[in-house]
């Protein structure tokens, strides 16, 4: 399976896992010239910027670790340019959704992935 279809399946994993609780998914994969952003969410009257990090095994950290400083400057970039476009004036948070696959198998299969979720709220602490 290649790299753009996992990484398909795992957006839509993250954004099932928010829906059930209770997030209502708006956008997806919202771009501009700053980078791109895997879902916004509401959550009440936040808004939320949602990156989801997958990671076929953490031996070299999870998939929350690999937001590092850089990106996260990208996806603040990328907020604001959408706060703007949308004329938006609102909470926001940038949230983290980590997923590591707990199989036997090097990748994930169809449908039979054992995945471990990691919701981290308000990853950048603002």
């Amino acid at each position: 399976m290649d790299t753009q279809a996992v990484g398909s399946q795992m957006e839509e994993a993250a954004a099932h896992f928010l829906r059930a609780a209770g997030l209502k998914i708006i956008e997806r994969n919202f771009s501009s010239r700053y980078g791109e952003i895997d879902l916004i969410a509401k959550d009440g009257d936040v808004l939320v910027f949602v990156e989801v990090r997958f990671r076929r095994n953490n031996r070299f950290g999870g998939a929350g670790v690999t937001v590092d400083w850089r990106k996260q400057s990208k996806l603040r970039a990328t907020a604001s340019n959408y706060l703007q476009y949308r004329r938006l004036d609102c909470p926001c948070r940038f949230d983290v959704v980590a997923i590591e696959y707990t199989g036997q198998h090097s990748t994930p299969m169809q449908g039979a992935a054992p995945l471990h979720i990691e919701w981290i709220k308000n990853a950048f602490g603002q």
